[in-house]
């Protein structure tokens, strides 16, 4: 009897002992971390194999963030780009035994701190982000006080790079990606319409980190926008697809252009691709009310002769893929009351195109074609004269 109590008790030692082993190799593992520096925040983001238990808190004198991540485990926190405007230092360590605990090391005591999981979805696996927001400064440029003859209000066009950050958009087969063209076209183009005197250009973002959606379009509302620009590239899965196309917001209960309806989907997926929380950005309440229906059209109209304008210039520097412009739901062109485009320069994924897109000849010249289009819209429009327009061609 003693003997067959000694194997019971020596067996259920062993299914611990082996669960216990189990549960270590069942550990999540942090994979990877990234770091982004925003003007008004700091964006931490680590890549999991799987879903984490976390708590996150907050130890001051020191300033601290402290992450505990119940059964996880890392291996080493790569060379991130340290002291950043919040962030200190980031130190990791296991205060128990199963529990593996992040520390961020806080420059100042005012930060806002918010944390989310996001899913896998598109090559991205379940991420852990960890926001730091400092008081918000000043995104947009202050307007130059010019003394000229003319006294009008600067015309003020808002240039949005596409993508950023934890979304690099489409990348191409040796490796550019979009949200880094994207921003060398945009701040090119920006350049441009602020040597132009009674022209002021406002950049959604300046760097390499990223933006949502519906925060693009309230910076070009709060910068007082006459015209918004969002500066795309294509990607298709064949390779010989060319071609620039320009796009801009479908009315509600207008009938569906497959291809555009598309990619949409695809430009309006990149709050998720990102890193936003589905209740971080709620509807517009402006998109819904804005001005009546005679200014809605008008607007529509607007950003129509804008995207017109869009493919003539675009047609001297290369391939078009669309002869006409094309209309979808795009998030990023919902201020109704500024005449909006988005212009896709041509696909990423053609690898002949890619080789051009990577020099800086030829994104000077998109950026032109994109400037002169858009000074061609405001001679159109009446808010500049041809002989101005002419001085600085």
């Amino acid at each position: 009897m003693k003997a067959y109590v000694k194997r019971i008790l020596g067996l259920l030692s062993l299914l611990c002992l082996i669960g216990i082993q189990g549960m270590m190799a069942s550990a999540a593992e942090v994979q990877d971390v990234r770091l982004w520096t925003a003007p008004d925040h700091t964006r931490v983001v680590f890549d999991l194999d799987r879903r984490v238990d976390y708590e996150v808190f907050r130890l001051h004198k020191p300033e601290r963030v402290v992450i505990d991540m119940k059964h996880a485990k890392i291996n080493k926190i790569a060379s991130l780009a340290l002291p950043d405007p919040v962030i200190k230092s980031v130190r990791y360590g296991e205060p128990k035994k199963g529990v593996l605990r992040i520390v961020l090391d806080i420059q100042k005591e005012n930060i806002g701190l918010r944390t989310f999981l996001l899913k896998p979805m598109q090559g991205k696996p379940h991420r852990l982000v960890v926001d730091l927001t400092r008081k918000e400064s000043k995104l947009v440029a202050q307007p130059k006080k010019m003394v000229t003859k003319n006294t009008r209000h600067d015309i003020v066009i808002a240039v949005d790079a596409g993508h950023g950050g934890e979304d690099p958009g489409a990348i191409g087969r040796h490796g550019l990606k979009e949200k880094d063209f994207t921003l060398r076209v945009a701040k090119k183009l920006a350049a441009l319409i602020n040597s132009k005197p009674g022209m002021r250009a406002v950049l959604t973002r300046k760097g390499d980190y990223f933006v949502p959606l519906r925060k693009r379009v309230r910076l070009a509302r709060k910068a007082g926008a006459n015209l918004m620009i969002s500066i795309h590239a294509d990607a298709v899965k064949t390779r010989s697809v060319q071609g620039a196309s320009v796009y801009t917001l479908a009315e509600r209960g207008a009938t569906p252009d497959r291809v555009a309806v598309a990619l949409a989907a695809k430009e309006n997926a990149a709050d998720e691709i990102g890193g936003v929380m589905l209740s971080q950005e709620v509807d517009d309440p402006m998109v819904r009310n804005i001005l009546g229906d005679m200014a809605k059209r008008d607007s529509l109209n607007s950003s129509q002769l804008l995207a017109e304008n869009m493919l003539l210039q675009m047609k001297k520097v290369g391939s078009i893929k669309y002869k006409t412009p094309k209309r979808a739901r795009f998030v990023v062109l919902t201020a109704l009351e500024i005449p909006s485009v988005l212009v896709e320069l041509n696909f990423i994924s053609n690898p002949k195109q890619e080789r051009k897109m990577k020099t800086r000849k030829h994104q000077d010249r998109l950026a032109a074609a994109l400037y002169q289009a858009s000074k061609n819209f405001f001679l159109r429009m009446g808010m500049m004269d041809s002989k101005s327009s002419a001085s600085s061609s």
